[in-house]
């Protein structure tokens, strides 16, 4: 009997003791409450609570969770029927009043997401709600952040998942996309040839300016060409006038015979000319070149060369004596 009633005992102890022992594991609080008041919460970890006065009341995970926002019906500002669906990421900050200050807090997010995403959407016309998700998600995130704060939770961000506009919406969208796309592309193409034509327009002016450019180089070097024959010319013409003046024949028959020689030779080169006659009077035409070579003579003896000095004496050179 003694035996059987320590055994009640014992049993009774470890059933204490193990109520009176918690161990919290990691991303989870407990709170406590006694009598059904709440007084603390247990951290990750081993925790004591008073055995029949304290007990474990709410288990919260402390974790990052993914709410689903089931898919709905929204009307835009334009009353265009489109179908949205959103995700949550929530985290509870404070275990205590996400326990105590809303019941089921899953469902209270959720619902409170549903009715905020009417809100948002309902005010923007369909263009803006299929180009501004971003917009759409920021606005969101404030106003269910700020509802759920009080509950102790924290809402990480929201994000739209899927929109979907009524099948003849989509239709007319599809064919509006393509219209635009033909546009951009008759834009771009009436573009490029119009950067084409500029670009050829450019290389023939460019092309024209060179070419009168060198036009007017060949012209400048045409004119200074002739401008130094007339000089040679002149010059010429001027040396041959004094040799006549100064009764000098060899120049006069010079200026006759070169002239005569000139005139032949350009008879000769006519592509026209098949047969040249040549005169059978050519006693003229010798007689010129004889008169020719004794100018030149006539030249080179009014201008001797000058003799070179002797070899094989050094020194100063002796001047002349006069005679």
């Amino acid at each position: 009997m003694g035996l059987m009633v320590a055994g009640v005992f014992l049993v009774l102890a470890l059933v204490v003791a193990l109520g009176a022992i918690k161990i919290v594991p990691q991303g989870r609080e407990f709170t406590v409450e006694r009598f059904g008041r709440y007084t603390r919460t247990l951290k990750p970890g081993i925790s004591f609570l008073t055995p029949f006065v304290e007990g474990v009341g709410r288990r919260i995970n402390m974790m990052e969770q993914v709410l689903d926002v089931p898919r709905q019906d929204v009307i835009t500002k334009d009353n265009v029927s489109v179908q949205v669906d959103a995700i949550v990421f929530i985290q509870v900050m404070d275990a205590a009043a996400a326990a105590y200050r809303v019941t089921n807090l899953d469902y209270a997010i959720t619902q409170l997401t549903m009715t905020n995403l009417r809100t948002v959407v309902g005010n923007m016309e369909l263009d803006e709600v299929l180009s501004q998700r971003d917009q759409i998600n920021t606005r969101l995130l404030d106003v269910i952040d700020q509802a759920t704060s009080p509950w102790g939770v924290k809402v990480a961000r929201i994000e739209i998942k899927d929109l979907q506009p009524p099948p003849d919406i989509t239709n007319a969208m599809a064919r509006q996309m393509k219209a635009e796309r033909e546009r951009r592309a008759v834009i771009t193409e009436a573009d490029g040839e119009k950067q084409a034509a500029i670009t050829v327009a450019e290389g023939q002016k460019q092309s024209a300016i060179l070419q009168a450019e060198g036009r007017r180089e060949a012209a400048f070097r045409d004119a200074e060409a002739r401008e130094r024959a007339a000089a040679a010319e002149a010059k010429a013409t001027e040396l041959v006038s004094n040799a006549i003046a100064a009764g000098d024949v060899n120049a006069i028959n010079y200026f006759v015979a070169q002239k005569y020689v000139e005139a032949f030779a350009k008879l000769a080169e006519s592509p026209q000319q098949k047969t040249v006659i040549v005169p059978a009077d050519m006693s003229s035409l010798v007689g010129s070149i004889a008169g020719i070579g004794e100018l030149v003579k006539s030249i080179g003896a009014d201008n001797p060369a000058p003799r070179p000095p002797p070899r094989g004496r050094s020194g100063p050179a002796v001047p002349p004596t006069a005679g």
